[in-house]
């Protein structure tokens, strides 16, 4: 269990953000929702004219916004997070939302390994942990070379079963903290976890290109996508580290979780809203829906080309032309 300063801390963060959002919604109120072009390549991947809808409200809090979702294709719904009130929520479309599961540790990312069990990014026990089929819990993990983790928040699994997470620096680090930003790989079998990196200032959402050559990190404070090449042992080349997108701007927003389409699309929020890049980097368009924020995103649906975006207190979906990389992904070779 967390120590009782350990979650006032998290609570005078959360409020702090909180108030920035508000602050952004504000300022931000009579954005009118919109799909903008930037290039031409844009029109093969959504339509200017796809409405962009609100599905469910009424989540986050000071406590933490609205996060995580993944499409859970074998019963037709988006599961997501709801940190503030510490509870699993599940979107069917055409019936709307319910909880699924709480208590659930305030998770934040969710994903699924090959099996289809869902991985999680627990904030108050900060640890990564796995649902077995028979509702147990496994502990991914919870440390990293004796010290426990500041406060996982995104997670994705590689097809070679490896376990890839973002640990950022917890705002007033204690001494059993980690005491840096990190980003970590852990094996298929869990018997080895290795740090790849631990130069962000807030390591955030995490993704890999289609074909699993590169990786997408962003670094939210920073308001930028780093790139790099993953080498065939699943550990990252630092030399190739490279700056993939620049997402600050003029409007409130910044790069959280993002996602990336079969074709090698890029879809990540940044100022103003969520941007379409494609494979090298370059802006096609943004999705404005109206709020300062967006946590995180996630495609579904039964052919994948359904975009859900999470912000702070609810979830959006708009339509798009090219399928996203389905979750769990497939196993290679």
């Amino acid at each position: 269990m967390a120590k009782q300063s350990d979650i006032s801390r998290r609570h005078m963060l959360a409020m702090s953000a909180a108030g920035l959002a508000v602050g952004g919604s504000r300022a931000s109120a009579q954005t009118a929702k919109r799909i903008e072009k930037f290039a031409p390549e844009l029109d093969s991947i959504i339509a200017t004219s796809e409405p962009i809808e609100e599905l469910a409200s009424g989540t986050g809090g000071t406590m933490g916004p609205t996060e995580g979702p993944l499409w859970w294709k074998e019963g037709g719904y988006l599961l997501y997070s709801d940190i503030h009130n510490n509870r699993q929520m599940k979107y069917v479309p055409g019936q709307g939302a319910s909880v699924a599961r709480e208590p659930v540790n305030r998770t934040n990312g969710l994903t699924r390994d090959l099996q289809g069990r869902l991985v999680g990014c627990e904030r108050v026990t900060r640890r990564i942990t796995r649902r077995e089929a028979d509702g147990s819990i496994t502990v991914i993990s919870g440390s990293f070379q004796g010290k426990q983790l500041n406060i996982p928040n995104d997670v994705i699994v590689k097809s070679d079963g490896a376990i890839y997470f973002t640990d950022p620096l917890n705002a007033m680090p204690e001494q059993w903290d980690i005491g840096f930003p990190g980003v970590y790989r852990v094996s298929a079998d869990l018997g080895t976890m290795t740090l790849l990196a631990n130069d962000f200032v807030f390591p955030n959402g995490l993704a890999f290109s289609p074909d699993e050559s590169v990786m997408y990190i962003t670094d939210f404070r920073r308001g930028l996508i780093r790139a790099f090449d993953v080498l065939p042992n699943g550990l990252l080349a630092k030399q190739t580290d490279r700056v993939f997108a620049d997402l600050r701007g003029p409007e409130p927003g910044g790069p959280d979780g993002l996602k990336v389409d079969v074709a090698g699309n890029v879809y990540c929020g940044g100022s103003g809203g969520i941007y379409i890049l494609d494979p090298k980097g370059k802006k096609l368009g943004r999705i404005v829906h109206g709020r300062p924020e967006t946590t995180n995103i996630a495609f579904g649906g039964d052919d994948w080309k359904t975009l859900y975006y999470t912000n702070w207190n609810y979830v959006g979906a708009v339509k798009v032309k090219i399928a996203g990389v389905p979750v769990p992904v497939a196993k290679k070779g």
